[in-house]
């Protein structure tokens, strides 16, 4: 049940968020993605904050020695952040060698065959993680595991959006782009696999691997979502972030109560 579980979840999380994104991007609700924005970050916070840690804590394991592990998982997804930024500024370099680049010309050019390669396997690798994080979530409890799917789903929309862009830039076919990016999403399922056996293993680490999944959520929501959100707006406009963020954290805490009443 569990097993079964876990694979619904990963390729809801792993291939919805493509089918999702796809929508947002090709579509009419385009308009929307700051919207999208607001309502991942907070369901990641809300995920992190008010389920995966209080669940962490209620185990044996000393207080200190959790914070010291959300401490150092914040710390490697910064530094994974900047190793990737590193890589796609020293490719950037070489594409275009010593001559500056032009206002908004990047807008207009397009992905070289190496470059959607490393998106892909990027793409998969992330996926794969963000399996064995969800896999992680059920084995703790039922509504952890939706709670998180559903996180994963809501955090890597804006996500698989820029990597249909990039894909769409150099095949110029949107059904290819997103075949491609559904294969990489639904390696999501294969990192639940792995995280069923790793975890069912090693029980007793289960407080561990689950704040792990905190900070990996907490991250990316305070250090990828939200600055894209930090923007002069209007009152109104404002006003919409703030009632977005809301609904992510009331959808969040609705699945998980849903969930545990089942």
């Amino acid at each position: 049940m569990t097993l079964l579980a876990i694979l619904m979840g990963t390729l809801t999380a792993g291939v919805g968020s493509v089918w999702l994104a796809a929508i947002l991007s090709f579509g009419v609700l385009a308009r929307y993605t700051q919207h999208m924005l607001s309502l991942a970050a907070g369901a990641l916070l809300a995920t992190a904050f008010m389920h995966l840690l209080p669940e962490a804590f209620e185990g044996s394991i000393r207080a200190h020695s959790l914070f010291l592990v959300l401490l150092a998982g914040l710390i490697f997804f910064f530094l994974l952040d900047k190793a990737e930024l590193w890589h796609h500024g020293h490719e950037h370099g070489h594409e275009h060698g010593a001559q500056p680049q032009q206002h908004g010309a990047h807008e207009h050019t397009h992905a070289r065959p190496s470059g959607i390669w490393a998106v892909l396997v990027g793409d998969s690798v992330h996926c794969f993680g963000d399996g064995v994080l969800i896999a992680s979530a059920f084995m703790a409890d039922l509504r952890l595991g939706v709670v998180a799917s559903l996180a994963v789903l809501a955090h890597e929309v804006p996500h698989h959006m820029g990597d249909l862009s990039v894909l769409r830039s150099g095949a110029g076919d949107r059904r290819t782009a997103l075949v491609k990016v559904s294969l990489a999403g639904a390696v999501t399922a294969l990192g639940g696999l792995l995280g069923f056996w790793l975890v069912e293993r090693l029980q007793a680490y289960l407080p561990y691997f689950l704040v792990v999944a905190s900070s990996s959520f907490i991250y990316v929501a305070l250090a990828d979502l939200i600055p894209q959100l930090q923007r002069h707006l209007t009152a109104r406009e404002t006003a919409a972030q703030i009632a977005w963020l809301a609904a992510g954290i009331v959808l969040v805490t609705a699945v998980s109560s849903m969930a545990h009443a089942n």
